[in-house]
This record gives C-alpha cells, structure tokens and sequence, in this order.
C-alpha cells in the first residue's frame, strides 16, 4: 500500500516489500518495514525515485559499473547483481560496481542472489548523503556509517550456505533507532555521547549535538570501514563521506562485489567435502556456555526466521504508528493500519 502510493509499480513494490519484511523475518528489525517511514521522508523529498532502473554505466565483459540514479535499493541492486551472476557463470569471475542507490537494506539479499546460482560473493558498501554516525578507533566523533561487508559461500547438500553479513560498527544505525524507539539500553561499549563518553543510551547517537556508535573489535572495524569507503565509494565513482561530498540527511549507497564460480577453481565435489568437513569441526568445539551450541555465519537467521515464521513478526506499538502515520501522509485510509494489535502479526507494507 504505501509504496504503492509513493508511486512504485507493483512489481518493484513487493520487491522492496518483501525484502523489508525478509530483514524482519530474518531478526534484522533495524532493516524491516520501520524504514518505511524514513522512506516515505524520502520520497517526499525528492531523495528517493520510485520507478527507476538501473543504468549501466560501463560494461566490459566481467568488469561492470551502475548508477542506481537514486532508485530503490533493492530493485536496482538486484538489477544490478543478476547482470553480474550472468557475466560471472560467463568468465568464471565478474567485478561489479554500483553507486546512488537508496538504500539497499539487507545485504545478505545480494548473497543470497550470488547463493542461488552457486556463487560466492564478497560485497563492500558505503553511505553517502548522510551524516557520518560511527566513530573510528580512538575517536570520539563520527566519521563513518554503519559500512557493512557481506560474504557468501555456497553450501552442499549437508551444510546450509554461509552467509557473512555485518555492519563494521558494534550495532547497527538502525538497531540503535529501533532501541531508541523502544526506549530500550544497549550494551555498555556500542555507543559515546557527545562528549565521547560511554553510554548505555541509544538515543545519544540522534542528540543534538550527536553522540556515536563504536566501531566493532576495535581497530579492526575502523579499518574495515575505511576500506568501505575507499572499495565501494571510491571504485563506484560514487564517493565517500568526507565532508565536501553532499549530506542532504538521505541513505545514498555504493557498493563494490565480487563474484567468483568455485567450479572454475576446483572440482565442485572435493570443495563440498571440505565445506562440510571444515564447518563440522568448528561446530565440534564444545560449547563455552552450557545450553549454547557453536554458530557460523548465517546459523542465527535461519533460526529466527523458523521461529517468526510460525509466531510472526514483533512489531512495537510505537513504530507501527510511525508507519501508519506515513502512510496516512500519502493519502491512505487510516483503516488500512488497523489489522496489527498488540506485539505481533504480519504486514504487507
């Protein structure tokens, strides 16, 4: 409904629906159907062009670069990958670009993309037009966003795929708003006030004046942000977020990918034995805490997603009415909002 009355086809319209309520699904709130609202602002600024494809800006055989012209993130990313899966299965690798993209939500959606024909896929991304919210090691004021790195590698008939996909701070922007939201601590050692003091407060990082999220492990996600940057923003052409670039408050991003075909490098059956084999004695090493077993890389979706698919999605009162009450701005009737009560349910956006 709503993104329909922003003025999406109704193809791109379940796409981008479906992967919002996926990012739910998948227990990444922070990515779900609560962006609607920060979508629909926008929209309505004219940050955000419903309706647009992605346009290619060089083709090269395996070498290929996209402007998503401010497009929804998830048709034009999507776009995007499926040309590079094709140019990979054609030259056994493909290296793609992509910059101006509203935000692309979930990145492990463009894994999966790469999983579904047995690829593997590394994936770099940056934010632009957007007021930095991470600060790097030994800082105390923001210079990043969130940067996520995402890494797909196929699994076998005995192993689920592994699906990498972190942001390079502690937490990401958007679980800090969903907290916020629900008025909700974080853990000591995700955030700084303004002042670059620790704080269990997730609302300091959209004070005015701003606190900051933290980088995770330290150096090493300062480092990876950075390599964010320079990887996505500088090889798409579509910028990093130093200062001279524009911040006009929206959620632009570039993002660099590889796509590699194991079967040009080994002999499919010997990898998936040793896929199996490599992720069986890590998940042998006995457990530190009693009750808890050993994950890998995408073991906690996949049990979120089994458990929300049988009890549906949480959904805070507070933030459903945010999203109500961007969809009434774009003329809908305020019935239509009145099918969630209480914590739970399900949504069609």
């Amino acid at each position: 409904m709503i993104l329909g009355a922003m003025g999406s086809p109704d193809e791109e319209a379940a796409l981008v629906a479906g992967s919002l309520v996926g990012a739910n699904l998948m227990g990444h709130d922070s990515h779900g159907i609560g962006l609607l609202p920060v979508y629909v602002g926008h929209f309505r600024d004219g940050m955000l062009k419903p309706g647009t494809a992605v346009d290619t800006v060089r083709d090269d055989g395996p070498i290929l670069q996209f402007d998503g012209r401010t497009g929804f993130g998830r048709r034009v990313g999507g776009e995007a990958m499926n040309i590079a899966v094709s140019r990979c299965r054609e030259h056994g690798v493909s290296l793609m670009t992509l910059k101006n993209a509203h935000h692309l939500g979930r990145i492990g959606a463009y894994g999966e993309i790469a999983l579904a024909s047995e690829l593997v896929s590394i994936h770099f991304v940056n934010v632009i037009d957007h007021a930095p919210k991470v600060a790097p090691w030994e800082g105390s004021t923001a210079r990043f966003v969130t940067n996520p790195v995402c890494i797909a590698v196929p699994g076998t008939g005995n192993t689920p795929p592994i699906l990498l996909d972190m942001a390079t701070s502690r937490i990401a922007l958007g679980k800090a708003r969903v907290a916020a939201l629900r008025g909700q601590p974080v853990e000591m050692g995700n955030v700084v006030d303004a002042d670059g003091r620790p704080s269990n407060d997730p609302g300091v990082v959209f004070a005015d004046p701003p606190g900051a999220l933290l980088p995770f492990g330290e150096y090493k996600g300062s480092g990876l942000a950075l390599i964010c940057e320079l990887l996505a923003g500088g090889l798409s052409g579509g910028g990093t977020i130093q200062p001279e670039n524009p911040r006009r408050g929206s959620i632009m991003n570039n993002m660099t990918t590889i796509l590699i075909d194991p079967a040009r490098f080994v002999d499919r059956t010997w990898l998936a034995d040793e896929i199996d084999a490599m992720v069986g004695y890590v998940k042998s090493s006995p457990p530190a805490k009693t009750g808890r077993a050993v994950q890998v890389a995408g073991d906690p979706e996949r049990a979120v997603l089994a458990e929300r698919q049988k009890r549906g999605i949480p959904i805070d009162p507070a933030e459903w009415r945010e999203i109500a009450d961007a969809g009434i701005g774009l003329g809908l009737e305020p019935s239509a909002f009145e099918r969630v009560s209480g914590r739970t349910g399900s949504v069609t956006p």
